[in-house]
């Protein structure tokens, strides 16, 4: 027990060391463009291979104009890297599939319950089996294959990762989905949730240290944690990432208004703590309550407006999405562009409102009154339609332009 209780303690000693080198240590240097100007990040999974399959010229060019970014698959996107130059390649950050060699070859890479029970990720478990094992991140082997996985993916040229599953909160099951923590075989007990969070630090700051030039994004659960007493494990967590991923965004339907736990200004209060720390932003903008409409798109693009800073990203993830997002279905939402920022967000007649060069945002978030206000002349609406009031119920917004 004196030499594991020895081996944690080197490791949290070593971990404090190594947060210092880290800090901010990312690989994106572009310059920032107007904050008001939608830069689009395209989720291209296999609903979107029609338009991979032969893509004509005029289609290449359309899609490198209107897609900053792209989260691609490999092998499959392989062939399309010489006309599209901005793809991430997708990595589940510690998932063992099912059907992997590793399952039999390093079966102790694999996390476990206390009797042994190989343990999953809980993602649409069926009859006591879920797609993927929980592979264990604090195990050197398990980090150095991963390394390896995601070295050869930027060896074809991609631009950069997308890591999925970057749970800084407790993502393990049985087969069931039912939460189990899993051993800690640094300790030989049950793993703690500061543990948890601890190796995971460790594993992402390798990856950024083994591919320092490497645009490197993780999809995170952003209601894990970090403003609580800013956690220095998610802090870490954050600077080892070029662009931190928020998954349904403004239109999260389980987002509340306020502060709390899962408030709308806490989402937001996140994303201004991911900026202070150096990174940038990419809102998946996603409902599931309803085929996402209009008003919706327009509700998670001001939610983007109102955070963005010129290096951030937005997407759409909704079930409907190719009604908007493709490349004869374009949203005309997603070509406007307010300029720069005159400054940050802030309250106005008890609405969200951020202003541009060219036009402002107001926001009413989930749970509020209903609020009519009325404006000075020369706003037009997204449409191009003038505007001298409006009502925006709960989880309603409005972008309004001043510019052609």
């Amino acid at each position: 027990m004196k030499k594991l209780i020895f081996g944690l303690q080197f490791l949290l000693s070593t971990a404090l060391s190594t947060s210092l080198l880290y800090h901010s240590a990312h690989a994106v240097t572009t310059s920032p463009t107007s904050a008001g100007k939608v830069r689009f990040f395209h989720n291209a999974n296999s609903e979107f291979d029609p338009y991979l399959s032969n893509p004509s010229v005029a289609e290449k060019n359309w899609m490198q104009t209107h897609y900053y970014r792209m989260l691609v698959h490999s092998p499959y996107f392989d062939k399309n890297m010489p006309w599209y130059s901005g793809g991430q390649a997708y990595v589940d950050a510690y998932a063992i599939y099912l059907n992997d060699p590793v399952v039999k070859n390093h079966p102790e890479w694999i996390m476990r319950d206390t009797k042994g029970n190989k343990l999953y990720i809980p993602w649409v478990c069926k009859k006591g089996v879920c797609p993927q094992y929980a592979g264990d991140f604090s195990n050197p082997g398990f980090r150095n294959h991963m390394l390896q996985k995601m070295t050869t993916l930027t060896a074809k040229g991609y631009r950069g990762l997308w890591l999925d599953d970057i749970n800084f909160t407790w993502r393990i099951s049985d087969g069931y989905g039912n939460f189990v923590a899993p051993v800690d075989k640094n300790t030989g007990q049950v793993m703690t949730l500061d543990n948890w969070r601890l190796y995971f630090a460790q594993y992402l700051e390798q990856v950024r240290a083994t591919l320092p030039k490497t645009e490197i994004t993780h999809n995170i659960l952003w209601f894990a944690g970090a403003l609580d007493n800013k956690n220095p494990y998610i802090s870490r967590e954050i600077d080892a990432a070029d662009y931190i991923m928020i998954e349904r965004g403004g239109n999260d339907d389980g987002l509340a208004g306020g502060n709390g736990q899962w408030g709308y200004e806490s989402l937001l209060n996140f994303v201004d703590y991911a900026h202070g720390r150096g990174a940038d932003v990419i809102i998946m903008d996603n409902s599931l309550s309803a085929a996402t409409n209009s008003q919706k798109l327009e509700y998670g693009l001001a939610t983007w407006l109102l955070i963005s800073q010129g290096n951030d990203l937005i997407g759409n993830l909704a079930t409907n999405r190719m009604k908007w997002n493709a490349p004869n279905t374009w949203w005309q939402g997603y070509d406007i562009n307010l300029g720069n920022a005159k400054g940050k967000r802030y309250l106005w007649n008890s609405l969200w409102r951020r202003d541009f060069v060219c036009g402002s945002v107001l926001l009413n978030q989930p749970d509020r009154p209903t609020k009519t206000t009325s404006l000075v002349n020369g706003y037009k609406n997204i449409n191009g339609q003038a505007v001298t009031g409006l009502t925006l119920a709960a989880k309603q917004a409005a972008i309004l332009k001043t510019c052609n």
